[in-house]
């Protein structure tokens, strides 16, 4: 379903894009391209100069490489367009303090103690914030089963799918975990 129309006229001034894409490597590793850009309608006086209309402020990727529990192995950065050339473009390195840490266990945490304020670029501390849903949803269905092991075969272990409880649709004592995950469906705490 769309959003409602807009209430007024209005004109497009600014468009970040943001895309992740999950590679399987042939060497049992995974790697998480992630690619923002910010580009204006308008010719944008920066202190550095102009940038005519349509030409990227921010052209910015970043590159984290996992192992199967999601625990990061290296970390690249690219910077193809910046607001200040030769400065802002010269923070890849630090995003090097990622490795080592689990996607899933306090990563944005981590991240934020890492490179927030001038120890990182602020674009590409954002882009890395939505890397851990990113990696859930690329090993869904091809690391990790999402099917109710109820309805597996009796050689497929008993464990509770690994998405319940962790989104509203999904919590054990609501309605999609009844109709689609009967057996680990909880009744709800009368309020």
């Amino acid at each position: 379903m769309p959003l409602s129309p807009p209430v007024s006229r209005r004109a497009l001034r600014h468009t970040r894009a943001i895309d992740v894409q999950a590679f399987a490597r042939d060497d049992g590793l995974w790697d998480l391209d992630a690619h923002i850009t910010d580009i204006k309608t308008f010719d944008t006086t920066l202190a550095s100069g102009v940038r005519p209309a349509g030409l990227p402020l921010h052209d910015l990727h970043l590159r984290l490489t996992i192992d199967l529990t999601m625990t990061i192995v290296a970390a690249e950065v690219a910077s193809d367009a910046v607001p200040y050339p030769g400065f802002c473009d010269t923070a890849g390195d630090a995003y090097r303090a990622l490795i080592g840490l689990n996607l899933m266990q306090g990563f944005r945490h981590e991240l934020k103690l890492r490179l927030a304020g001038i120890a990182g670029c602020t674009h590409l501390t954002e882009l890395a914030q939505i890397l851990p849903t990113a990696a859930v949803q690329a090993f869904a269905n091809d690391v990790w089963s999402t099917n109710d092991s109820a309805t597996a075969d009796a050689a497929t272990p008993h464990t509770k799918p690994f998405q319940l409880d962790k989104c509203h649709a999904l919590r054990t004592d609501g309605g999609a975990v009844a109709r689609y995950y009967p057996r680990w469906a909880v009744k709800a705490e009368p309020a």
